[in-house]
C-alpha cells in the first residue's frame, strides 16, 4: 500500500488499474484524466490497419508507446468501468472525477460511452470544443468536440463563482507536444481551479499535463503512466515548467 505523502508530486510508472489498487480509500480530492480511446479498434478511420484515411500523418497512426490501444470493445468497457470504480474509491466524500472521453460513430451508430459511465453518479457533461479537423466520412458531420463526464461524490461543490461558467468549453488542441494525444494545459487548469482540490490524481498521465496544471495552481498531484517514455517526458516537462514559474516569480520580485 502506498503512503500518499511519500509519492506526492511524483510519477508512478505502472498499470493504471493495478497501481490505483495500492492506494488507501478516500485519499485524493480530485481525479482528472483521459484514458486511451481504443482507437485502433475503430471502424473505417484508417487507424486499425495503418492505411491512413483521416488519420494519415497523425501521431496516433503509430499508436501509444508500450500500448496498442486495440482491445475488444467489451473488454475495453469492462476495463474502464473497473478503473472508474477504483477512482470512486479513491476520492473523498466531497471529491469528483473529471473523465474525458470521446463519442464515436462505429458501424454507423454512435458510441456515447454509456457502456462505460452508466451507473456511475454523472452529475454533468461538459463539452470540450476543439479547433478544426478533417472528416472524410459523408455519413455524418465533422466531430469537433470531446466529452468530460463530471462524476461526483455527494459533497462535491465548485469554488465560489465557478458555477457561472458554461458547460461548453473552447480550448485549442495542444500542438507542441510529442505525446500523440495531449490535453491542453488551459483545459486542465480550468477544471482544477474550479475546485478546492489540493491533491489530484491522474491515472493516465501521458505527457504530464495534469501535473503541470496542478503545479501552476499551487496544488499537488500523483501521476500514473504505463509508458516509461511518457513518464520521463512528464518529468522533463514538469521540471521545465517549474523552472519557468520560478524565473517568473523572481522577475516579479525584482
Amino acid at each position: 500500500m502506498y503512503n500518499v505523502d511519500e509519492v506526492k508530486n511524483s510519477f508512478i510508472c505502472g498499470d493504471a488499474l493495478q497501481e490505483m489498487k495500492k492506494f488507501p480509500d478516500e485519499c485524493f480530492d480530485l481525479v482528472v484524466t483521459s484514458p486511451p480511446y481504443n482507437l485502433k479498434n475503430s471502424t473505417g478511420n484508417g487507424m486499425k490497419n495503418g492505411s491512413g484515411g483521416k488519420w494519415s500523418g497523425a501521431a496516433l497512426i503509430n499508436g501509444y508507446s508500450t500500448y496498442d490501444d486495440n482491445m475488444p470493445y467489451d473488454d475495453y468497457c469492462e476495463w474502464q468501468r473497473n478503473c472508474l470504480t477504483e477512482m470512486m474509491r479513491l476520492i473523498k466524500d466531497d471529491g469528483a472525477i473529471f473523465y474525458n472521453h470521446k463519442w464515436r460513430v462505429q458501424n454507423g451508430l454512435i458510441q456515447d460511452r454509456h457502456e462505460i459511465v452508466g451507473g456511475f453518479p454523472v452529475r454533468q457533461i461538459i463539452i470540450w470544443k476543439r479547433k478544426g479537423g478533417i472528416n472524410f466520412n459523408p455519413g455524418y458531420f465533422l466531430p469537433t468536440y470531446e466529452v468530460i463526464y463530471m462524476i461526483t461524490k455527494p459533497g462535491f461543490r465548485l469554488v465560489d463563482k465557478a458555477n457561472s461558467l458554461g458547460d461548453v468549453w473552447e480550448f485549442p488542441q495542444e500542438m507542441k507536444n510529442k505525446h500523440p494525444a495531449p490535453f491542453p494545459v488551459a483545459l486542465i487548469e480550468r477544471i482544477i481551479s474550479s475546485t478546492n482540490a489540493q491533491l489530484i490524481l491522474d491515472p493516465f498521465m501521458g505527457s504530464g499535463t495534469t501535473a503541470v496544471a496542478a503545479k501552476n495552481l499551487g496544488r499537488d498531484f500523483v501521476g500514473v503512466e504505463i509508458s516509461p517514455e511518457y513518464c520521463e517526458m512528464s518529468r522533463e516537462r514538469l521540471s521545465c515548467q517549474v523552472s519557468k514559474n520560478t524565473q517568473s516569480q523572481q522577475l516579479l520580485l525584482l
